[in-house]
C-alpha cells in the first residue's frame, strides 16, 4: 500500500507580515557550531578565504575570520543574511571596499546583535496588504534604500509571513519577469 501523505495545512493570508529591503548582494551564512566552530557560507557552499587558498565570496569568508571573536556572540546556529556593498552587483554608493552584512532575522536581531553586524531595513510591520507593500515600494523608489541612505537604486522588498513560513519578494525593476531573464 502506497504511503499516506496528508494534505498540507493551508496558512490563512490575513495575518502579520514582516516586510523589508530586499538588499542586492550576495547571500551569506555564518554556522557556528556547539563546540564553537565557526564556518562561513555563500547560498550553495561553505568558504573558505583567499589567505587560505579557498574560494571566497566576494571576501565574506575572510571577513567572517576577521571578526570571529565578535561574530561568536550571534551564538550556535546558522544566520542568513546579505553580504553587500562595494564591489558586490549595486554597491549602494559605499566606499571603496566597504561591505557590509545585514542579518535577515530581524525578530531576533536588533540592538543586542554583533556590532560588525546589520540587520536588513524593517518598512512594515502589520496584518498582510498588498497597498502596504506596494507604498513600500514606492518609498523606496522615491526616497531610496533605507539601507544605505543616499543610495537611489535599491532593489526591492521581501515578504515575510510567519504563519506560512514563507519569504516572497517583489522588486522594483522587472518584478513580472523571471530571474533567469531579468537576472533579479
Amino acid at each position: 500500500m502506497a504511503e499516506f501523505i496528508p494534505f498540507a495545512k493551508i496558512a490563512r493570508l490575513s495575518r502579520e507580515v514582516v516586510v523589508t529591503e530586499k538588499i542586492d548582494g550576495t547571500s551569506a551564512q555564518i554556522y557556528i557550531g556547539e563546540d564553537g566552530e565557526m564556518l562561513a557560507a555563500s547560498r550553495n557552499q561553505y568558504l573558505t578565504s583567499r589567505a587560505k587558498g579557498g574560494a571566497d565570496n566576494f571576501g565574506f569568508a575572510q571577513w567572517v575570520e576577521d571578526n570571529a571573536d565578535d561574530l561568536r556572540s550571534l551564538g550556535p546556529g546558522r544566520h542568513y543574511g546579505e553580504w553587500w556593498g562595494s564591489g558586490i552587483l549595486r554597491g549602494y554608493g559605499l566606499l571603496k571596499g566597504e561591505k557590509r552584512f545585514s542579518l535577515f532575522n530581524v525578530s531576533r536581531w536588533g540592538e543586542g546583535r554583533p556590532s560588525c553586524c546589520h540587520v536588513v531595513p524593517v518598512l512594515y510591520e502589520g496584518v498582510f496588504d498588498t497597498n502596504w507593500i506596494d507604498l513600500c515600494l514606492r518609498r523606496l523608489q522615491t526616497a531610496g534604500s533605507v539601507a544605505s541612505p543616499g543610495f537611489m537604486r535599491p532593489e526591492g522588498v521581501v515578504v515575510f509571513h510567519p504563519q506560512a513560513n514563507k519569504l516572497f519578494k517583489k522588486t522594483i525593476e522587472k518584478d513580472s519577469e523571471p530571474k533567469s531573464i531579468s537576472g533579479i
